[in-house]
C-alpha cells in the first residue's frame, strides 16, 4: 500500500494557514485523535538561531493553531523538549522564538532528559526485533514514561545531517526516546533510527510529522550547514516516507541512504518514491541539488573514533570519565569558532528575507 505525503509551497504570509492545509492533507485527523495527550516533539539543534537547524516558530504555531481549531483542547497538548550533552534546550527555545507561541497557545513544555527533567524512565522491552539497540544497552532499554501512550507530532526541518546524510522525522525521535547516553548509538545510528521508530510504532497510538522546509540547510548539518530559502512544507503520517521524500527533494536517491533502506525493508514505511503518493503541490521537478557526507572539523574526528583507526579507543573515548573532552571539544568548535565567524555571515541574507522578518516578528527584540 502507498504511503501519502504532503507537500506545498509556501511564503511568510501564508505559512500559517498553510500548515493547517497541509496536515489536513496529510491525513492527521485519521492519525491524531484527540482524546489522548498529543506531544509536540520540537527539534532543538542548536541552542544559538541558526535558520532552517531547529524547529521554526511558525512550525510550531501552524500546528497549535491547526490542532486547536479542530477542537484539540490546550491542556493534552505538551512540547516535549530534550537535552543533549552539547545542546541547551532551555536557551534553545528562548533563541529560537518558540517561548512566545508556547505562552500564546497555553502550551506546557515536558523536559524528558536535562537536568529539570519531569520524565520518568521506566525499562522497556521491546516487542519487535531490534537491530542494535539490546546489543549497546545490554542492560535494558530506558524510555520516558511520559511517552507511553501519547500521540506525537514531530516537527523536524529539512537538512543535512555529518551521521545520517539527511534527517528528519525518523532522527526526531533520537533526542527524545534515548538518555544522554545515547552517543553510543552513533556508531550504529542508522539501525538505531530504525530500532527507535519499532519502539514507537509500539508506544504511541498515533504518529505524525510537520517538516519544516521553508529554510534548509545544505553541507555539514545539523549545525554547520549552508542556507537556502526553499519555501516548502512537508508532512505525512508514515515517517519513512517524508523523509525519502525530502531526501528527494535535496536531490539524493532515499534508498542508497541507510536508514531508509532499512527501514523500507523492515516494512516500517516506504522509503521507494514509487511507493509514495505526493499530494498538495507539483513538486516532481525540484531538486535542490543538495551535498551528503561532507564533515565538519569535529565530526571528522568523531568518525575516526567510530568508524576509522582509532576504533578500538571508543570504548575509552567516549565511555568513560575522559568524555567531557568531546563535549567540550565541540562546544568549542561550533559555539566558539564556526557560528560567529562563518555562521552568522551566513544566515544574513536569511535574515534579510520574508523568513528573517517574520523571525523577528516573534519577539519584537530582536533574534537570540
Amino acid at each position: 500500500m502507498n504511503s501519502k505525503v504532503a507537500v506545498l509551497r509556501t511564503s511568510a504570509k501564508t505559512v500559517l494557514d498553510d500548515i493547517g492545509r497541509l496536515m489536513d492533507l496529510a491525513g492527521v485527523k485519521e492519525e491524531i485523535k484527540p482524546d489522548k495527550t498529543t506531544l509536540l516533539k520540537v527539534n532543538i539543534s542548536w541552542h544559538v538561531y541558526y535558520p532552517g537547524c531547529s524547529t521554526s516558530p511558525w512550525q510550531l504555531e501552524g500546528v497549535a493553531r491547526a490542532l486547536e481549531s479542530w477542537g484539540f483542547a490546550r491542556e493534552r497538548i505538551l512540547a516535549a523538549q530534550n537535552s543533549t550533552v552539547v545542546v541547551d534546550p532551555h536557551v534553545g527555545l528562548r533563541n529560537n522564538k518558540l517561548e512566545p507561541v508556547l505562552d500564546r497557545y497555553g502550551i506546557r513544555s515536558v523536559w524528558l532528559n536535562d537536568k529539570e527533567s519531569e520524565a520518568d524512565w521506566i525499562r522497556y522491552e521491546p516487542k519487535g526485533k531490534m537491530l542494535v539497540l539490546n546489543d549497546v544497552y545490554p542492560d535494558g532499554l530506558m524510555v520516558p514514561k511520559t511517552l507511553m501512550g501519547a500521540n506525537i507530532i514531530h516537527l523536524p526541518t529539512v537538512k543535512t545531517h555529518v551521521f545520517t546524510e539527511m534527517t528528519g522525522a525518523m532522527k526526531n525521535a533520537f533526542g527524545g526516546l534515548l538518555h544522554l547516553k545515547r552517543h553510543w548509538t552513533h556508531s550504529v545510528i542508522h539501525e538505531t533510527l530504525v530500532d527507535l521508530l519499532t519502539i514507537q510504532k509500539e508506544i504511541h497510538p498515533g504518529i505524525f510529522a510537520v517538516m519544516d522546509g521553508t529554510v534548509s540547510g545544505d553541507g555539514p548539518g545539523p549545525r554547520a550547514m549552508r542556507l537556502h530559502a526553499t519555501n516548502l512544507l512537508l508532512a505525512s503520517r508514515d515517517q519513512v516516507a517524508i523523509d525519502a521524500m525530502a531526501a528527494k527533494l535535496m536531490g539524493f536517491d532515499p534508498l542508497s541512504i541507510k536508514f531508509l533502506r532499512l527501514a523500507n525493508d523492515a516494512k516500517l514505511g516506504n522509503a521507494d518514491p514509487r511507493c509514495i503518493d505526493v499530494v498538495g503541490d507539483d513538486v516532481s521537478n525540484v531538486n535542490l541539488g543538495f551535498h551528503r557526507n561532507e564533515n565538519t572539523f569535529a565530526s571528522k574526528g568523531q568518525k575516526l573514533i567510530y568508524h576509522g583507526p582509532l576504533k578500538p579507543l571508543e570504548r575509552i573515548l567516549l565511555r568513560s570519565p575522559l568524555v567531557p573532552w568531546s563535549y567540550f571539544a565541540s562546544r568549542l568548535y561550533h559555539d566558539g569558532y564556526w557560528y560567529p565567524f562563518v555562521g552568522v555571515p551566513r544566515k544574513k541574507k536569511i535574515m534579510d528575507s520574508e523568513w528573517g522578518k517574520l523571525f523577528r516578528d516573534y519577539e519584537p527584540q530582536g533574534e537570540g
